[in-house]
């Protein structure tokens, strides 16, 4: 349904009628003389839309909807827990439910604001059909936004947990080779990691620079590789994580301090992945939508950013724990463990007491103390790696390697890659604006592939045990 300016269905201005402006008739108002031939009344029916002005107001309407819903700053927690967690030498559980949910505005009505997105899928339908392609991925992005909204209204409830399985995953879900769990994913790079000496591989991760200074040093960066788009860098005392992108902005945590490595990581997590694919959205005049990131494409964002980190040598073994170790904590957490079960487990593991609340903090926010109820969207990282990995061996594999900068093009799930790419044509999408240097060559990612997708067939085992008794003789 082709939406009208004042919402009456018959394409008139509000406030306007068939009358005269004024007493006189039209005819003395618009003189018209021989050499200025009448212009006949506008037909008062809405005038005619093409297939792009429909998606791009459906689009519009998404995202003007979805403005005031911060997901992040309505699970978040004020500083007296923790004061409270730390006073009690961890032994007590924080006190955080739905009563002290309900202090944390939303921003907006949770009930209103469902049936505004229930309402955008309607029209959705009604006006694209249910069989358009586009109008699946509108579709499908309006109802998470809903099942969002009804996520962050049962916050501190069991039902909170249940939305974030539908929307983010479990660690208990299948990858596509129908048997392997991202459970089973997270046990078996936690035996890898356990054994690797990092002390050994070289580097120096020394936190030398304080937050203002690293602000200024990726500003530098980005100013160099944003050419077209002022990209700032903020610092802000009230995220948790040291860093966080917006749709044109990276925030730092004003406490924090960075290494040299930090800082490189961040240039392509934050900027080239975040940033860029934000930016490569607001670039469309039709596709609006791709500008912002609904759960559905979390997956994606997280392992994409951090699949860059790894293809520009840029990560490190104590990074990659850390990303593996919260998917372990999810899992306990689903299973039953409650905050200070997981907190501890995080002590045991060599973190500092200071990271070990941060990281726990991250997956009960918005869920259950007591266990089987946490936020799972810690487990889209490790499996955005992996499905990323095997989207862009599988493209190249089968000659459809100009899929693969789609993923760029803006906030996307792997599903919607080739529909976006196959509407390029009809001006639908524009192609991506800012692309990683190897995504837009992909001569030595294909490569990469190539080799990649002949050691997945290898005997893993036989083979590790091969070179064991090689450097047993050492």
């Amino acid at each position: 349904m082709a939406e009208d300016r004042d919402g009456s269905g018959n394409g008139k201005a509000k406030g306007s009628s068939d009358e005269p402006l004024s007493g006189a008739p039209l005819s003395s108002q618009f003189p018209t003389t021989d050499s200025v031939p009448r212009i006949p009344v506008a037909s008062p029916s809405s005038p005619w839309l093409s297939y792009k002005e429909h998606v791009a107001r459906l689009a519009g309407r998404i995202v003007e909807a979805q403005k005031p819903i911060r997901i992040l700053n309505a699970i978040k927690w004020e500083a007296p827990h923790e004061e409270r967690f730390f006073k009690s030498r961890f032994k007590d559980l924080p006190v955080i439910g739905a009563e002290a949910y309900a202090n944390v505005e939303l921003g907006f009505d949770p009930r209103s604001k469902a049936e505004e997105f229930e309402e955008i899928a309607r029209d959705v339908e009604e006006v694209l059909g249910p069989d358009d392609d586009i109008g699946r991925i509108l579709l499908a992005t309006a109802l998470e936004y809903r099942d969002v909204v009804r996520m962050l209204a049962a916050r501190g409830t069991p039902l909170f947990y249940a939305y974030s399985r539908r929307l983010y995953g479990s660690t208990k879900d299948v990858f596509p080779d129908g048997k392997t769990t991202l459970r089973d994913l997270g046990r078996l790079l936690y035996g890898i990691f356990s054994r690797v000496d990092a002390g050994r591989l070289g580097g120096s991760f020394e936190r030398v620079h304080d937050a203002q200074t690293a602000a200024a040093i990726l500003g530098d960066r980005f100013t160099r590789y944003f050419t077209d788009d002022p990209v700032r860098v903020e610092l802000d005392d009230g995220i948790l994580a040291d860093a966080a992108a917006g749709s044109d902005y990276v925030k730092l945590r004003s406490a924090a301090r960075f290494s040299d490595r930090d800082l490189d990581i961040l240039e392509v997590h934050e900027g080239w992945v975040h940033v860029a694919t934000s930016i490569n959205g607001q670039k469309q005049p039709v596709a609006k939508w791709l500008a912002k990131g609904p759960p559905r494409t979390t997956t994606v964002q997280e392992g994409l950013a951090a699949l860059v980190e790894l293809f520009t040598y840029r990560t490190y073994p104590r990074r990659a724990r850390r990303l593996n170790d919260r998917v372990i904590a999810v899992d306990k957490a689903e299973d039953g463990a409650n905050f200070i079960e997981v907190f501890d487990w995080f002590r045991t593991e060599g973190y500092d007491e200071q990271e070990c609340f941060d990281m726990t903090k991250r997956i009960f926010r918005g869920g259950v103390m007591e266990g089987g109820g946490p936020f799972t969207k810690d487990a889209c990282y490790c499996r955005g790696i992996v499905l990323n990995f095997a989207f862009i061996q599988a493209a190249i594999a089968q000659n459809k390697a100009e899929l693969i900068p789609y993923l760029f093009v803006g906030k996307v799930a792997h599903e919607d890659v080739p529909v976006l790419h196959r509407h390029v044509s009809d001006g639908v999408v524009k192609p991506p604006h800012y692309l990683p240097p190897m995504f837009r060559d992909l001569n030595a990612l294909a490569i990469w592939m190539a080799f990649s997708s002949f050691f997945s067939r290898l005997e893993a085992n036989e083979t590790e045990k091969y070179y064991e008794r090689l450097f047993a003789r050492m």
